[in-house]
């Protein structure tokens, strides 16, 4: 669904990108990398959660492994996005709120969303 989207908005996109180095070490692939018609870039990295599981425990790390790609890029990306995917997220509410910015700190680059926020955002051209 991302990837159409991301189309629909006029973006253009490559999967699977290594930028770098993840925080604490190791290769840090991306699974989206979209540009707008200005050159902007944005990170984009999918969740899917069919179940409960620990993949809700992962998101505030990769949402602080983004922030730090983007403020370290030198303006290469303007933004970060983590979607969240499926029906397994039982704190899918909460991180989707907004309130995660509490208990981090300089993460205001990147925006967790549902999977059809996003895809309705994409579409629009509005990342």
């Amino acid at each position: 669904m991302v990837l159409p989207a991301l189309r629909q908005g006029s973006y253009q996109y490559q999967t699977q990108v290594r930028i770098g180095q993840r925080l604490g070490g190791g290769r840090h692939v991306i699974d989206v990398v979209a540009t707008d018609r200005n050159g902007l870039g944005y990170l984009i990295s999918l969740k899917w959660q069919q179940v409960s599981g620990t993949a809700e425990q992962k998101v505030p790390f990769e949402v602080i492994c983004l922030a730090d790609a983007v403020a370290s890029s030198e303006g290469n990306y303007s933004r970060g996005y983590v979607v969240l995917g499926g029906d397994g997220w039982k704190l899918r509410g909460f991180y989707t709120s907004g309130l995660l910015v509490r208990y981090l700190r300089n993460i205001e680059s990147v925006t967790v969303m549902t999977l059809e926020a996003f895809v309705a955002r994409a579409n629009r051209g509005e990342l």
